[in-house]
């Protein structure tokens, strides 16, 4: 590959791809998004419309299998995940899949698995690493000024899924992926391996669903709900303790954060600021990060876009490198050890206990 060489791109999905990542894609030089399928084809093609975007696909085989597709970007719900990347794979394209990685640690095996043996570059959309706050975190954790870490926690409030008229989707159905652990879980997961650069070795979690019928978009008529609305975590990195607290169900203003107890002091990440406290000094000051870059029209200014925006130029220019490898991003297998550490939480919320990771209750 030369430096030169336009990078195609097909999408597969039309919500986060069409309000996100498509627009970060196209925003970038030598990249263009040249096919878009969704389940519901209206959807895409007014994604198409909106966006530029000149191939509309009847079915998502026909992005996989264009000729001029260099990646396939994948946003769809993570019952499809595992069949849609393993075709990519075999075709020989590079791969982008949303998170959670997929149904369960199985079928996450098996994506990893084959994208090791295609040898091309794969990937798993954490794109809160690439947030210069969390980079920044993770460089102070790792320099060890502050000492041994003792705990971190991860915490999410929000109040989207509160509405009992919310009509019934993919993210009620547990059977499709659906779910507050899948859709935040995931990112706390990974949040807590990429910035402890650890495994943990015990969870126990707790899933709630709180409202637990909505109606049908199609018919208006009641639905059953089978995915969590609200999940809790507690989880043992050796001598360091962890904990992940999410609602998608909780009123007031939204939050979103992540918090770093250490021997000398501790870190706060909180939306797109990053703050510092010394033990015994009882306050946080902030600390200086370099200026935000400005965001290209079309893309919302919230920290999963300016996440994504700095992920996609990295993914595209080793992808124009001939690389199969990007500094700080998520692999297939860290997609499979987070998917790991989901099914135990699920185990342990079944069982009412503790659950190893090596499947041991």
């Amino acid at each position: 590959m030369t430096a030169a060489r336009l990078i195609r791109i097909g999408v597969i999905g039309a919500g986060f791809a069409r309000t996100t990542q498509v627009p970060a894609f196209r925003a970038l030089p030598g990249v263009e998004v040249v096919s878009i399928a969704s389940a519901r084809r209206e959807r895409a093609e007014d994604a198409a419309r909106q966006l530029g975007v000149p191939h509309v696909a009847r079915d998502w085989r026909e992005v996989v299998m264009r000729p001029d597709v260099d990646l396939v970007c994948i946003a769809t719900p993570p019952a499809l995940h595992r069949d849609m990347t393993l075709a990519a794979l075999e075709m020989g394209k590079a791969v982008l899949c949303e998170k959670p990685t997929a149904l369960d640690a199985a079928e996450a095996e098996v994506m990893w698995r084959a994208a090791r043996q295609r040898g091309v570059l794969a990937l798993l959309d954490h794109e809160l690493r690439f947030l210069p706050e969390r980079e920044r975190m993770r460089q102070l954790l790792h320099s060890g000024e502050l000492g041994p870490v003792r705990h971190a926690h991860v915490y999410y409030r929000n109040d989207n899924r509160a509405p009992p008229d919310r009509p019934w989707d993919w993210w009620s159905d547990a059977g499709q992926g659906g779910g507050l652990l899948g859709a935040l879980g995931s990112h706390a997961v990974d949040a807590l391996r990429f910035l402890l650069a650890g495994e943990p070795d015990e969870v126990l979690g707790e899933m709630s669903t709180h409202t637990t019928s909505r109606p049908d978009p199609l018919t208006g008529q009641v639905r059953p709900v089978t995915s969590d609305d609200e999940a809790r975590l507690l989880l043992r990195f050796g001598k360091t303790t962890a904990s992940i607290d999410l609602s998608s169900v909780a009123p007031g203003k939204p939050v979103h954060g992540i918090e770093v107890s250490c021997e000398r002091g501790g870190l706060r990440v909180e939306g797109r600021e990053l703050w510092r406290s010394t033990v015994g000094g009882r306050t946080w000051e902030r600390v200086e990060l370099p200026a935000e870059e400005p965001l290209p029209q079309g893309l919302p200014d919230n920290e999963w876009a300016r996440g994504f925006l700095r992920y996609a130029r990295a993914f595209t220019e080793a992808l124009r490198a001939g690389r199969t490898t990007v500094e700080g991003a998520a692999t297939l297998e860290d997609g499979w050890r987070n998917q790991r550490v989901l099914d135990a939480a699920r185990k342990s919320h079944a069982a009412r206990r503790w659950v190893r990771l090596d499947g041991s209750v």
